[in-house]
């Protein structure tokens, strides 16, 4: 088989960094449309994440957010985007840059993108969706009770389908 000079591997995770950008410039713009909420898993060491000390000591590689309820001043910039989140009732602003995100979710419509860290090119290195932190104030109580809520109704919880990109990768 030849060589991939072109990088398609690279090309397509660029297209989908691509999906997350508009997709935060929309809701930056016009809110959250219906039911849609979003859980963005990004790398808390990846240069350019600026999250608060006491954060960064307790999700030292990684850290979920949630955008549903209470999130104030999206805000998206060529590279990054900066939001507001209530942490113990303390409003926090957290820069994420766009290469930092592993996981995008959305799971009003089972919708999920799974990247490969920036950091590093290393086979097999990828984000534990299942064992991620969920932050925000009201996050962790909100997941628990929708997981609580389809348990109850009998139904087991959809989750979106993971898209992975290791099979562009070379090997």
């Amino acid at each position: 088989m030849s060589e991939d000079l072109l990088r398609y591997d690279l090309m397509i995770e660029a297209a989908l960094r691509d999906v997350v950008r508009e997709t935060l410039s929309t809701v930056a713009q016009n809110g959250l449309p219906g039911e849609h909420h979003f859980y963005i898993t990004f790398l808390t060491n990846y240069p350019g994440v600026e999250i608060p000390d006491y954060l960064r000591k307790q999700y030292q590689d990684e850290m979920t957010i949630v955008l549903q309820y209470q999130f104030f001043g999206l805000k998206l910039e060529d590279d990054n985007f900066s939001v507001s989140l209530s942490f113990n009732n303390v409003k926090e602003r957290l820069r994420i840059p766009i290469e930092a995100i592993t996981t995008f979710a959305d799971p009003s419509v089972n919708f999920a993108l799974q990247f490969q860290s920036g950091q590093g090119d290393e086979e097999g290195e990828e984000g534990d969706e299942e064992g991620s932190n969920l932050e925000n104030a009201n996050s962790d109580s909100q997941a628990e009770s929708e997981k609580k809520k389809a348990k109850d109704d009998g139904k087991e919880e959809k989750r979106g389908e993971v898209i992975s990109l290791d099979m562009f990768r070379k090997k």
